[in-house]
């Protein structure tokens, strides 16, 4: 396989370019295990702000006419992490357990883009829970919180409002509305003091005041300076003592989540602004549009809480008005039609994943349901026919009631892969993911046969396919998952097994290995068992199959559903898909240098001295160097109507390695009696 590296620098109007990183000395493997995963979950980032460009970090931008993305990929690197930010098991998609059997497999990294439907006007923002925050004054607007993104998970979040007090040391020479402080006392604009104001030999009085400035002067008298604070307002009398108080926050979400943010200003000028603070950095929830340029004062100036742990436990907020909208997710909340190749920012659904630069693997578990997820289990009370007197315990145990079907909460998703009409649906949609797979051509997309379909009907689906950048998947598998609350053994994607699969594979041996012949972890069982015959059928299409054996679940194979026999092998697509990413990424240090025999020689020397350690890994085959590949970059190439095109053209040529299928054994029995075997 042969593939030419041309450079150009092309410039646009005169403005300012980044330069490319220095010149690398060596080349090395970009990692290929990153999958990314859409599905439908109970909570998780969706509909988030779009920014201007020259945005500031000083302000939360979370107006409800804003625009917003629907769709948004975000890394996790474990299972945990998933959870944390995603929720568990407990919605109807099969997210969740796609993504615990992909790090059980021994995944590291993960994309994950929530799929929410579109209403295309303010009814998008109105299923997440809400609080409002007691016991504030505001100038503009109730300070009411939002969760941070919809779903009844956030109806158990709880939060606490604290303060913080420290005194703050005034010098002499203070005025009611500019106090004089030390050079090295915190007190940046926007802080909010509580004043102690003489009250003519009665008890003193508390006054509130905000910083509207800080800064310095030159002493009069000596080549010193002083450190003022200008007030918003006069103060009653000359404060005899000046406290700055600051807002702490615990918010928790019901599930062990604790956030915490401490030295919160309570102005918008300050630097730790309420808002700007929640928005930036809590995963948890954010400041609704009405006060976000308000100030904010306690409603008590003396007797004002400073222990918000107490609060939480005595009289927290509690938050209420989220709703899970899963029955209006339809198959069209998978796709963006409106984004085209060559937008500057990703779209929605899958196209969330056009700019992630280490994307690999792509698998879309919830694209159809065909079968429900059964009903989470409420847990059993404990029953018990002990007395007052002491005696033997007799425990009586509850009658098993009868597995139920939840009431199907993804009613937009179904798709009977039985019924011809459904099925044909279900090809549309794969199809669309595929499309967009070879569009862009850096990740391969993971697809699962559709459970449940005949032979025949599994070998007319095959040939709606012909892409290298997507593999196929059968029969679906068998999980138990102690964490979930449902009683039976749940039926997930076996691509989602398969992703972990290529990605330990490859953490393991390298992107040149196979990544066939592994077992899957933590698999009990198949859907259904393919036997010999229908295997030797299924595979030469390019239908990877897991297969039962006395240890466990294994996949056989690793093939691409492309037509194309160079690209039939899953691990020589990604091997080309990883050179590609080298070339692109590694070596745009040539922009900016002289195009001579000398760059080329350079670039010869590096490209030889990559390609031969992965020749020495086992990606090539041939008995040789020059049999596994070739790097020509040289005059004959770069002639002078290149050159005066501003261009560097570096053919590439290899002869990837393909896992080896098929071992013959030859059995000879010798005329004396001996049996001979030969491979």
């Amino acid at each position: 396989m042969a593939f030419a590296l041309t450079q150009g620098t092309v410039f646009g109007a005169p403005n300012l370019y980044r330069a490319s990183d220095e010149e690398r000395r060596t080349l090395g493997a970009e990692r290929m295990d990153v999958c990314a995963f859409l599905g439908v979950a109970p909570r998780g980032p969706c509909r988030v702000p779009v920014e201007p460009e020259a945005s500031s970090q000083d302000r939360a931008y979370v107006e409800v006419n804003r625009a917003r993305r629907r769709s948004v990929a975000v890394a996790v690197q474990s299972w945990d992490d998933y959870r944390r930010q995603f929720g568990g098991f407990e919605g109807p998609g099969r997210l969740p357990y796609a993504v615990a059997s992909f790090f059980e497999q021994g995944g590291r990294r993960a994309y994950i883009v929530r799929i929410v439907h579109e209403y295309g006007d303010a009814e998008n923002l109105h299923a997440m829970a809400r609080a409002e925050i007691p016991g504030l004054i505001s100038s503009s607007g109730t300070v009411t919180l939002a969760a941070k993104n919809e779903g009844s998970w956030g109806n158990q979040l709880r939060a606490a409002l604290g303060y913080q007090v420290r005194p703050l040391v005034l010098e002499p020479g203070s005025s009611t509305s500019e106090l004089r402080i030390g050079a090295d006392e915190h007190c940046p604009a926007g802080s909010l003091l509580r004043l102690t104001i003489p009250n003519g030999g009665g008890s003193p009085q508390y006054e509130f005041r905000f910083v509207v400035r800080r800064g310095e002067r030159g002493l009069a008298q000596s080549t010193g300076r002083e450190t003022l604070l200008l007030l918003n307002s006069a103060a009653g009398d000359v404060p005899l003592l000046a406290e700055v108080v600051e807002a702490k926050l615990v918010l928790e979400d019901g599930r062990g989540l604790r956030e915490e943010f401490d030295h919160l200003g309570l102005a918008p000028e300050h630097p730790r602004w309420l808002a700007n603070v929640l928005y930036r950095e809590s995963g948890l929830v954010n400041p609704e549009e009405g006060w976000l340029d308000a100030t904010l004062t306690p409603a008590e100036t003396y007797g004002i809480p400073r222990d918000c742990y107490r609060v939480l436990v005595e009289n927290p907020i509690l938050f209420a008005g989220g709703f899970d909208r899963y029955e209006d997710i339809v198959h069209g909340d998978f796709f963006d039609p409106r984004w085209v190749r060559g937008n500057p920012q990703p779209g929605d659904g899958i196209c969330a994943l056009t700019h992630l630069r280490d994307l690999s693997l792509a698998v879309v578990p919830d694209l159809y349901v065909a079968e429900p997820l059964s009903e989470i289990l409420p847990e059993e009370p404990v029953v018990s026919l002990a007395g007052a007197e002491f005696a033997p315990c007799v425990n009586l145990p509850l009658a098993p009631e009868p597995m139920q079907q939840v009431q199907h909460n993804l009613p937009g998703l179904l798709l009977d892969p039985k019924l011809p009409e459904d099925l044909e649906q279900i090809i549309d949609l794969q199809r669309a993911l595929v499309d967009l797979a070879q569009t862009l051509r850096h990740f391969v997309v993971l697809l699962d046969v559709p459970p449940g379909i005949s032979q025949s009907e599994i070998i007319a689906w095959r040939v709606h396919f012909s892409s290298d950048f997507s593999a196929a998947y059968y029969p679906w598998l068998k999980i138990s998952n102690l964490d979930d609350g449902r009683d039976r053994l749940i039926s997930i994607n076996p691509a989602a097994v398969a992703a972990g699969i290529i990605a330990r594979q490859e953490l393991t041996f390298g992107v040149p290995h196979g990544p066939a012949n592994a077992l899957a972890r933590s698999v009990v069982s198949v859907d259904e068992k393919i036997s010999p015959q229908r295997h030797d059928q299924l595979h030469p299409l390019g239908i990877n199959i897991f297969l039962p054996r006395r240890d466990g679940i294994w996949l056989s194979a690793a093939r691409t559903l492309s037509r194309d026999a160079d690209y039939r092998q899953l691990s020589v697509r990604r091997l080309m898909t990883m050179l590609q990413r080298v070339l692109r990424r590694q070596m745009q240090w040539v922009v900016f240098e002289p195009n001579n025999r000398r760059l080329w020689s350079r670039i010869r020397h590096l490209l030889n001295i990559f390609l031969r350690q992965l020749y020495i890994a086992g990606a090539f085959k041939g008995a040789s160097e020059e049999q596994a590949f070739f790097v020509r970059c040289d005059g004959q190439l770069n002639n002078r109507r290149v050159l005066d095109a501003g261009q560097l053209i570096v053919e590439i040529g290899v002869a990837p390695a393909e896992p080896l299928e098929f071992i013959v054994l030859r059995i000879v029995h010798d005329g004396d009696g001996t049996l001979a075997v030969e491979a």
